[in-house]
């Protein structure tokens, strides 16, 4: 097996504006696994909240290449073992997991959905992702495409525009990215029209254990984000959150997200399949899990101008799955 990677810089159609910052540009590194005339490919995102250096994680390869070159093709969950033992940060994890499926399924000529018996019959929409902005902006660019489910982004409350977003007739999120107070909280999670949101997801800021001051017995559908890094958060956050965000990259990849959304289901959260901002490659990676999931979020591909990869697409928040071997990722 020949393990290979690369750094892609992806120009963003419009600068994406969260609470954390404004972006133009999203670097991601991308992995390669060949075995024979088989490439499985992973992706994961520069994040500067989660601190990830892609020049570290290059760094990091170089040392376990060999490692990774000397392993036999082994069932993933047995390969992800070996991942796990070289002890690699989250993100990086996750690319070479998915890479790992990407591969073994197309040498085993079947679908990650075959290979772990999905039904995919019933696929939930995925959200667009609608940037901080003066609310008439964000509600005219709402109202002018054609997607059904928008997740808008806030960066602390304003009140009037809880009311501005609950009379589009269109199936809103509300994202504020930890900018929420803990008496914004308490006012929203008490107003019975905040049930009307999808969810509303990361309140407050993922320091100090903010979130226990949330109930998941009030109006809001609380989503935790960044207070849901992996399995091991899920236990804390019952009583709290109603639902959570999983993410590739946070929780380590395809493997740990399977029994992820396994226990998640045992402890009766609600579970959405998230993204970052990524091509094509980290898109088909989540979307092979949207038919395990309440909500989707994976809109990362459509928001880069200069996507570099085939395979899941998602049109007008409609998941239209590959069904072709492994994740069914191809390079352009």
């Amino acid at each position: 097996m020949k393990l290979s990677w690369q750094i892609v810089k992806f120009k963003l159609k419009e600068t994406f504006a969260i609470a954390y910052g404004n972006y133009n540009y999203r670097e991601a590194l991308i992995v390669s696994l060949k075995h024979h005339d088989s490439i499985g490919y992973g992706e994961c995102t520069a994040i500067d909240y989660y601190q990830i250096n892609l020049a570290e994680f290059e760094n990091i390869l170089l040392t376990i290449q060999s490692k990774i070159e000397a392993q036999k093709i082994v069932e993933p969950i047995d390969f992800y073992t070996l991942l796990l033992n070289l002890n690699l940060p989250s993100f990086l994890r996750s690319a070479v997991d998915c890479a790992y499926w990407d591969l073994f399924g197309k040498l085993e000529k079947k679908s990650f959905l075959m290979l772990n018996g999905i039904n995919y019959n019933k696929l939930p929409e995925s959200s667009f992702t609608i940037s901080i902005d003066a609310i008439d902006n964000q509600l005219k660019k709402i109202n002018q495409l054609d997607w059904n489910t928008f997740k808008v982004k806030c960066n602390q409350l304003d009140r009037a525009t809880v009311f501005s977003l609950l009379n589009t007739n269109k199936k809103i999120a509300l994202d504020s990215n930890g900018s929420f107070t803990n008496e914004d909280c308490l006012w929203l999670e008490n107003q019975e029209l905040t049930s009307a949101f999808l969810y509303l997801e990361q309140p407050m800021h993922p320091e100090n254990e903010n979130y226990k001051s949330l109930s998941d017995s009030k109006h809001s559908n609380w989503m935790a984000d960044e207070d849901c890094q992996s399995i091991d958060d899920l236990e804390k956050l019952q009583s709290h959150y109603k639902s959570i965000n999983i993410k590739l990259v946070k929780c380590g990849g395809l493997t740990p997200a399977l029994k992820m959304i396994e226990t998640a289901r045992k402890l009766n959260f609600k579970i959405m399949i998230g993204c970052m901002t990524e091509s094509s490659i980290g898109i088909s990676a989540g979307a092979v899990l949207a038919p395990l999931c309440d909500f989707a979020d994976l809109d990362g591909a459509t928001l880069i101008a200069n996507d570099i990869a085939k395979g899941s697409q998602i049109v007008n928040g409609k998941i239209n799955l590959s069904h072709e071997f492994g994740l069914g990722i191809r390079m352009i």
